[in-house]
């Protein structure tokens, strides 16, 4: 058995190797006998007390560095996509059809000619989002938020919108609304104006008249 300095040694013939000395500089060795040519050799274990202090201490900040994720890799929702980033991406054209993607975020995302058609969307971000020629039919997009998105030649045929956010320059210019509905969303008196000249038509899951939800009259 070897022990720390100030205390003795079993080991007979004792020597150091060279390559590895137990000097001032490294008072806290830890020693290790082993037999080598006949001879009981005492040789440095592992670093000194300082050294395996620095070592720790390293170990610990790169653990701890790996809870801190990019920002950018943190906007998650639910559904098979909620593993991957979706806001801020070009997305034009993927196919998101019939997939839950709950609080999913889009936000500033590219996502002209994307299929969600049959997607549960509830609460979903699409603020800034480009979505032109998107097909959005039979959605649940209640809640979800349309903020100065680009809704423009857009299939919403049977999507429920209800209580959806579209403030700011929402635009829905060219899109499909037969059968939407749009129960208690905000909408700008020219953005009203607009949906009522082309509503038409019953959503098939709520049973409420598109042009009710958009009191046209």
């Amino acid at each position: 058995m070897a022990i720390l300095s100030n205390a003795a040694f079993p080991c007979r013939n004792i020597s150091l190797k060279p390559s590895l000395p137990c000097t001032t500089s490294r008072p806290h060795c830890l020693l290790r006998c082993s037999q080598q040519e006949g001879k009981e050799v005492v040789s440095p274990l592992v670093w000194s007390l300082g050294e395996e202090v620095s070592k720790r201490s390293l170990l610990a900040l790169v653990s701890a560095s790996l809870f801190f994720v990019d920002p950018a890799l943190a906007f998650k929702g639910g559904g098979p996509y909620g593993q991957g980033v979706t806001r801020g991406q070009d997305l034009s054209g993927k196919d998101f059809s019939g997939q839950t993607l709950i609080r999913q975020d889009f936000k500033t995302s590219i996502l002209r000619q994307a299929n969600f058609k049959g997607a549960k969307l509830l609460g979903a971000s699409f603020f800034d989002a480009d979505l032109t020629g998107a097909d959005l039919s039979e959605t649940d997009l209640r809640g979800a938020d349309f903020s100065l998105a680009n809704v423009t030649k857009v299939n919403l045929t049977n999507a429920n919108l209800e209580g959806a956010t579209a403030t700011g320059n929402t635009s829905f210019k060219g899109s499909n609304i037969t059968g939407a509905d749009f129960t208690d969303v905000p909408l700008r008196d020219d953005q009203r104006e607009y949906l009522c000249k082309i509503a038409d038509g019953v959503n098939a899951t709520t049973g409420n008249a598109t042009k009710d939800t958009l009191l046209c009259n």
